[in-house]
């Protein structure tokens, strides 16, 4: 599980320290960080592992400042957090999604429904299951020409925009969740943290006096999708002590080769309790998709 903290300042580093045992160096000054620090935070029974990354600045992408090198470590991680300075506006946070779009990242954004096929003949196919008001044929085919394709399959699942079938056509897009973090909200009036606090996706806290850290905490564990599962054995408590970490959707079939590769072959049934289930226990197979803090007891053949 990992996770990209990206700043123009040292708040990250601030952060870090706060919530794992990593000392990261933070000064009053920016960019303060010159290397990727990592550390790991406990929580729900989950290492996450967080890095503390050299701040953004303007034309990163281009290579400015180590960006570049900055910027691809923020397309393998599985969340980006961004960490701004509450009393410094919108300045920051626009800064970082420039340079971030600038490379294919989209955050918060879910891939275009759109399905593109080149082929090696036959022309352009054009099709689209709901009306659309923002990509006509004749845009669609002089976009195609501008890359080069002359035959190929398209078809609009979605009211897509011109920018969205680029993406899908170029095909190196990442989409991934991104939670906008304000600090030093101690600094602002508090008109300005409800206003901050109310944006989507943000959440404010101030590491300075340790305020709202926990529900952060929650907040991040959302956004990763991860919940926890845990074991019992038959004639016995379950487990509390060692939960199983999945990512949400996870069937009973993943949980058995978490816990031992062979274990599915030898599945006969499992017993559940939790909120995934009509009543407690219910007997399941594998294909019952269990839920936060679910026990499970599986009988083998």
């Amino acid at each position: 599980m990992l996770v990209l903290l990206s700043s123009v300042s040292p708040l990250w580093s601030t952060f870090l320290s706060l919530m794992t045992s990593t000392a990261s160096e933070a000064a009053s000054y920016e960019f303060t960080t010159l290397t990727c620090i990592p550390g790991v935070i406990e929580y729900n029974g989950a290492n996450i592992q967080l890095l503390d990354l050299p701040g953004i600045i303007e034309g990163a992408a281009q290579g400015k400042g180590r960006g570049r090198q900055v910027i691809a470590v923020a397309r393998t991680a599985d969340v980006v957090i961004m960490m701004l300075d509450a009393t410094k506006g919108d300045v920051q946070r626009e800064l970082l999604e420039k340079e971030l779009e600038s490379v294919g990242i989209r955050l918060n954004r879910r891939k275009p429904n759109i399905y593109f096929k080149p082929k090696k003949g036959g022309g352009l196919s054009y099709n689209s299951t709901v009306p659309l008001t923002q990509c006509s044929e004749k845009l669609v085919q002089l976009i195609l020409h501008e890359y080069k394709i002359f035959n190929a399959e398209v078809l609009f699942r979605e009211d897509s925009t011109p920018d969205e079938f680029i993406d899908v056509i170029v095909g190196n897009r990442v989409y991934m969740p991104c939670l906008y973090v304000y600090n030093k909200v101690d600094q602002i009036s508090i008109e300005e943290v409800d206003r901050l606090a109310h944006r989507p996706n943000s959440v404010v806290i101030s590491c300075g006096m340790k305020l709202n850290l926990d529900y952060l905490l929650e907040t991040l564990w959302e956004y990763l999708a991860l919940i926890c599962i845990y074991t019992k054995k038959r004639g016995e408590r379950p487990d509390f002590n060692d939960a199983i970490i999945m990512r949400r959707g996870a069937s009973v079939e993943h949980v058995c080769h978490r816990i031992h590769r062979t274990l599915a072959s030898q599945f006969k049934y499992a017993l559940v309790w939790g909120t995934s289930t009509k009543y407690s226990p219910q007997r399941v197979g594998l294909t019952h998709i269990m839920e936060h803090e679910d026990v499970i007891q599986i009988v083998k053949k």
